[in-house]
């Protein structure tokens, strides 16, 4: 299975937080290939320097350390995955998961999200 992660399973992987399922963290140790969109590298920087989302460092160190720590990839946005969200139904406000459903059905990727907003757009995810 080829995952892209949503922020917050990210950032609880990261962590180790109890927030991640049994199941989210298997599939996540599963996985073939697993991503972090360059969407939730800016919804944390963006949270982080709004002072929601403290860090134990600046997030241009802390993301690609935990990252390689993981061994998770990094997934750059195209103007494919950008232009795909004209197609997308308005079932979810946030641009940071919007962009990662239209990458997820532009790459064929399976979300590793609880959110249930996501689950309601035409994507393969789990949780």
């Amino acid at each position: 299975m080829k995952i892209l992660l949503d922020t917050c399973a990210f950032l609880w992987i990261a962590s180790d937080a109890p927030e991640l399922t049994p199941t989210a963290r298997h599939l996540f140790l599963a996985a073939e290939e697993v991503w972090l969109s360059a969407a939730s590298c800016q919804e944390i920087v963006v949270k982080n320097q709004l002072g929601k989302l403290p860090l134990p460092e600046i997030p241009s160190r802390y993301i690609p350390r935990i990252r390689d720590a993981h061994g998770i990839a990094a997934l750059p946005i195209d103007e494919t995955d950008a232009l795909h969200l004209s197609t997308l139904p308005p079932i979810h406000r946030d641009p940071f998961d919007r962009l990662l459903v239209s990458q997820s059905i532009c790459r064929g990727l399976v979300i590793l999200t609880p959110d249930p907003l996501i689950h309601a757009y035409p994507v393969r995810w789990e949780w």
